[in-house]
């Protein structure tokens, strides 16, 4: 009688990644808390990853998994309320485009995370380079290139004459919603956005008129 070889045995199942592998959620969500707490409580230069990991509860390398520094920490933060990413208003008229982008940055600047957030960044960004150049890539850029596109729409429909500055413009746009929110820390009134965006395009015709 033949004898039938004997099966090969199947390889074990594959267990699923631990420890380093995986990030839980859970987890990133009471760092990004614990961060948002350290820097009402401490400000940015105070704040520390231990202070940070003790307060989220736990342990520094679990921070150290996600974010090689707390700068880099902070400005994941910012980058959540950024506008990088959102497309650029797109209303048909150079007013209802601003005041489209004066709607989405009254929103950013609210945010209770961001309003605790920027501004003390913006004082650390004065002193350190480094940072400067990653504030300004973490808020600025997005906002540029939706300043460059209602530009450039305004100049296609014939809104607004070539040459007209994005930079500038953003500056007209968004300074006194910046100065009001987050200088001040005043509401916005009824109609405020409105008045606003109205002022912002009588000074970009006039400047291209």
């Amino acid at each position: 009688m033949t004898t039938e070889p004997a099966a090969t045995p199947s390889p074990a199942p594959r267990r699923a990644p631990a420890g380093a592998a995986v990030l839980r959620e859970d987890v990133t969500e009471a760092i990004r808390a614990a961060v948002v707490e350290e820097l009402a409580t401490a400000g940015f230069a105070r704040m520390s990853i231990e202070g940070i990991a003790r307060r989220a509860g736990v342990g520094k390398t679990a921070v150290y998994r996600r974010w090689k520094s707390k700068l880099h920490l902070v400005l994941d933060l910012v980058g959540a309320f950024a506008v990088d990413g959102l497309p650029v208003p797109s209303t048909g008229t150079l007013y209802g485009d601003v005041r489209a982008l004066l709607e989405v940055m009254s929103h950013v600047l609210r945010h209770p995370v961001a309003s605790a957030v920027i501004p003390d960044l913006l004082v650390e960004a004065a002193r350190n380079p480094e940072i400067a150049d990653a504030v300004r890539g973490a808020l600025v850029e997005g906002q540029r290139r939706m300043a460059e596109g209602i530009i450039s729409e305004a100049v296609s429909r014939g809104e607004l004459a070539v040459g007209v500055n994005a930079g500038r413009a953003l500056d007209l746009a968004i300074g006194p919603l910046y100065w009001r929110l987050v200088v001040v820390r005043d509401a916005i009134p009824a109609g405020y956005l409105d008045d606003l965006a109205r002022s912002v395009v009588a000074g970009l015709t006039a400047v291209s008129s």
